[in-house]
């Protein structure tokens, strides 16, 4: 079967691979739909960050070279001899994150983690073995187009989750790539009363406006702290650095009134400069997320499911397994109108 898979940086190749033999605990996906992370991106670009080249990862064994992709969903195509939860034909999505405990809520990726899709083979391919735990059902209403969005979704809500967010609170986005326009989304669905965007693009800026966006700013064109403090005085309760750059990590700590939070959502592909006097005299509390809980990738899948998160308007391109690189990759590397592309696999429904 096609699948693509990256040798390094710049260099993802459209190649056949074997699927590896079907574990007695694990279930067979057929993988309907597919989408390109951030995540994804950085490895492309910059990589490798995540992916293990030396030796096999110590949870997910894998190694590259390996088949990316750990936003997807697809249907049950079989399942391992002890696989007691699904059976052949039930729509499913994919939570990637591999961690030492069980699937409970106790399970937290900070005690190590690995992911599906970084450190395995993932879901740019047309099969893909995954531990039963991994697999959660889709109820009707969702597609299998809005099953590759739970993922990159629950990690918005968990941000939302780790900033303690409120009725009524004030939001800042730094940020508004695929995951700040979600994190958009989440905050004004968590009650939000207003959330200011930030970005240097002005074609995200109005797709930031168009999922949720209450204000936006460009700071290539304006004091981005100065404007926040034009619109919430007291600067906001709760501020999301999803750009992952050090102007932006001060700049979220700044617009953040006293005694309130600063989540860090991005990720860093290197280290930066930072005076944590500005903590000192702020009394901002800083926090960090990578993926979720359990519980969160359930619940995001529950709130889709009513309509209350409707992440769909971020997908702005659809693409097939053969031109991900230049119309995937590459078009996310340098087309700033893009978000959210999505990689036509079965392309069930």
């Amino acid at each position: 079967m096609k699948a693509a898979v990256w040798h390094g940086e710049k260099d993802i190749r459209i190649e056949e691979v074997n699927l590896k033999p079907l574990k007695e605990t694990e279930v067979k996906v057929r993988i309907a739909w597919a989408g390109i992370c951030g995540s994804d991106l950085h490895e492309y670009v910059e990589g490798p960050v995540f992916i293990p080249t030396e030796q096999p990862d110590a949870l997910a064994g894998g190694k590259a070279p390996l088949t990316m992709g750990h936003e997807f969903a697809g249907v049950v195509e079989e399942v391992g001899a002890k696989v007691t939860k699904f059976k052949p034909g039930e729509r499913v999505a994919i939570n990637p994150t591999i961690t030492h405990g069980a699937k409970s809520e106790d399970l937290d990726p900070y005690d190590g983690f690995s992911f599906i899709g970084l450190h395995a083979d993932g879901g740019f391919t047309s099969f893909a073995n995954v531990p039963e735990n991994n697999v959660y059902r889709l109820p009707k209403p969702l597609t299998l187009q809005d099953g590759a969005l739970v993922e990159p979704t629950a990690v918005a809500v968990q941000a939302v989750k780790e900033g303690d967010l409120k009725f009524g609170d004030t939001v800042a986005v730094f940020g508004a790539g695929p995951i700040g326009l979600l994190t958009i989304i989440a905050a004004r669905a968590a009650g939000a009363s207003k959330v200011i965007a930030l970005d240097l693009s002005e074609t995200r800026l109005k797709k930031a406006k168009e999922v949720g966006a209450t204000h936006i700013i460009n700071s290539g064109n304006t004091d981005p702290v100065k404007a926040i403090y034009e619109i919430v005085p007291e600067g906001v309760n709760v501020s999301f650095e999803v750009a992952g750059v050090a102007p932006t990590f001060k700049q979220a700590i700044e617009a953040t009134k006293p005694r309130g939070t600063m989540v860090i959502v991005s990720i860093f592909a290197r280290p930066i400069e930072w005076n944590p006097m500005q903590l000192t005299n702020k009394g901002v509390k800083v926090t960090s997320t990578i993926a979720y809980t359990p519980t969160s990738f359930q619940q995001t899948i529950d709130l889709m499911a009513t309509g209350q998160l409707k992440p769909q308007s971020v997908i702005t391109d659809q693409i097939q397994l053969d031109d991900i690189v230049d119309k995937g990759f590459e078009a996310l590397t340098n087309d700033k109108s893009q978000a959210k592309i999505l990689v036509e696999l079965s392309g069930e429904k």
